[in-house]
């Protein structure tokens, strides 16, 4: 299977591109390496794929709709090029979208909106769609289930999300293309982002820095390993479903608290906490229902978060904290 990655030298990207190399696919990764974060934290991600014989990394922007067509128009493509589309590319975090809604459509909805419409063209088997929990919103119905109509978004991005995910549903409906939207939830692991959670929490209290807790952490989050989400990602990969959303996490949602409390047991160090109240763009819980995912793709999530985030510490000592 030859498949098309976006996003593919990010967090969950430079993950999946691995996880599709090993099992002997053979991977076109697409990044623009931006400078959301230091983009040289993303070359690290995949400096160690350099040379291999089923992977060719190119940088472009996904909001680029000629560049992005030159990967399916070449000439003497075969009609079918690209197998299967794994769309992660995505400017990410709530909050961060809060006032940077023309950046977030451009990215999301635009980039997305080019990548379907390429998909059409060339006959792609399947296309899975990066999404996110966040979707959510204020919602009361725990836990989070994938027929809750998610109208009432918080933030930008979560917007974003839902308009990807609605124009999935019309390309399949007019094109008959096969679109899975995978949820994410509150994924960490080794090489995570530095504007995520579990990184930030391990870095300041490694640094003796203070940590933001809302709510004084009577918060909860559906911590998800890396691992476990690219299975489910792969395992979405592997089957066309028409038009599906699926949950992806774990369904055990975790004390803010108790996860500093973890880190801090994990670094032997104690948090030095501001607690102020939750912005209006914070969900108080987050929780998954992966009864779909268990059945249509066969989701299994392994890794417990002790396991998970001692993996993460693990990385950050190599990778990190010797810099």
């Amino acid at each position: 299977m030859r498949v098309l990655v976006t996003g593919a030298a990010g967090f969950i990207g430079s993950h999946t591109v691995d996880a599709l190399l090993n099992r002997g696919n053979e991977v076109v990764a697409i990044d623009n390496f931006n400078d959301y974060y230091d983009p040289a934290r993303k070359r690290a991600n995949v400096a160690h794929l350099a040379g291999h014989p089923r992977f060719h990394l190119v940088e472009a922007d996904v909001r680029d709709a000629d560049a992005m067509a030159q990967f399916f128009d070449q000439p003497g493509a075969r009609v079918n090029k690209f197998d299967a589309v794994a769309h992660l590319a995505a400017m990410a975090n709530v909050r961060y979208s809060i006032g940077r809604a023309p950046l977030y459509y451009d990215v999301n909805v635009r980039g997305t909106l080019n990548l379907l419409e390429l998909a059409v063209k060339h006959q792609v088997g399947n296309f899975v769609f990066a999404s996110t929990s966040s979707i959510y919103g204020h919602t009361k119905q725990l836990p989070f289930i994938e027929t809750d109509p998610c109208n009432r978004p918080l933030a930008p991005y979560p917007a974003t999300k839902k308009a990807c995910e609605v124009l999935g549903y019309t390309y399949h409906n007019l094109h008959g293309l096969n679109f899975t939207a995978v949820r994410f939830f509150s994924v960490y692991g080794p090489r995570g982002r530095p504007d995520m959670m579990p990184y930030m929490v391990t870095d300041r209290i490694a640094r003796g820095e203070t940590i933001t807790l809302f709510e004084a952490g009577r918060m909860q989050r559906d911590w998800t390993y890396v691992g476990d989400i690219v299975a489910g990602v792969l395992a979405a990969l592997d089957r066309p479903l028409g038009y599906e959303i699926v949950n992806l996490g774990r369904g055990e949602p975790v004390w803010m608290d108790a996860f500093v409390q973890l880190v801090e047991e994990l670094v032997g160090k104690r948090a030095l906490l501001h607690t102020p109240s939750a912005p209006p763009s914070e969900p108080i819980v987050t929780f998954a229902n992966i009864d779909k995912a268990k059945r249509l793709l066969g989701y299994n999530p392994t890794v417990p978060v002790a396991e998970g985030m001692h993996r993460l510490w693990e990385w950050y000592q190599a990778e990190i904290s010797r810099q």
